[in-house]
């Protein structure tokens, strides 16, 4: 989180140094494990602040306070994007993201590995359509700088996440289950009515034309160059 922090106040001192108008590139993470679905802007989330998972959400969360503290007195020109759950080609196929490590585990024969029941749920949103977003909201009217959602409204389970990733790579692979980790999110889905309002934006690619791009753009390339090195200590 301390990174996270300072990182943050080094962005906001430049910026305004400069008078530049700057990006924070938040997180549904902010929401923690909802009491309120789907997630509008105005709900202000269920984080466990002592939890493993607290240190990127409370992370996230202080640099929004950061971000607006420095709008609120400095007039600086800031925008909140809050990210739900992005996909597509080029994504790491070893950034530990449940999409990348199903198509990884589905193109090379193993098991698809499901954490809890696969009952979870999730909204998957195309990267073209996140960019647009962001565009979209860095070129809106300097009175609103958000926080706006940024994600597909459109919710699955996990495990229709890794069915359809079955299906379209052909693979065989065994779904095998895992315990749930702690704290996470039953449920999540964004409220995307302010993202309409206010930016006149929607995602348009539906899961499974994503998907697909996304497990094509896999198989084009060698997935061992992505590993990291073991270091030597």
């Amino acid at each position: 989180m301390k990174t996270s922090v300072t990182g943050a106040i080094n962005m906001l001192g430049m910026a305004k140094r400069c008078q530049a108008k700057v990006l924070q590139a938040s997180t549904s993470e902010v929401y923690g494990d909802p009491e309120v679905h789907p997630q509008p802007e105005s709900y202000r989330g269920a984080v466990n602040p002592i939890g493993p998972r607290a240190c990127y959400d409370e992370g996230k969360r202080a640099a929004e306070t950061l971000f607006m503290d420095y709008h609120r007195a400095h007039g600086l020109n800031i925008r909140i994007v809050r990210i739900f759950n992005t996909y597509g080609p080029r994504m790491h196929p070893y950034d530990g993201r449940v999409v990348s490590n199903f198509i990884r585990q589905a193109l090379a024969g193993e098991p698809i590995t499901i954490f809890g029941d696969g009952s979870q749920t999730r909204s998957f949103c195309y990267r073209d359509d996140l960019v647009s977003g962001i565009i979209a909201m860095m070129n809106a009217a300097d009175d609103f700088v958000g926080p706006v959602n940024l994600g597909n409204p459109g919710e699955f389970t996990i495990r229709q996440l890794a069915e359809l990733t079955l299906e379209l790579t052909g693979a065989n692979s065994n779904l095998i289950e895992k315990p749930l980790p702690v704290d996470d999110p039953e449920r999540r889905r964004p409220d995307i009515s302010l993202a309409k309002e206010k930016l006149n934006w929607e995602p348009t690619v539906p899961l499974q034309e994503g998907l697909a791009k996304t497990i094509d753009w896999f198989r084009s390339v060698n997935l061992d160059d992505f590993r990291a090195p073991t270091p030597n200590y």
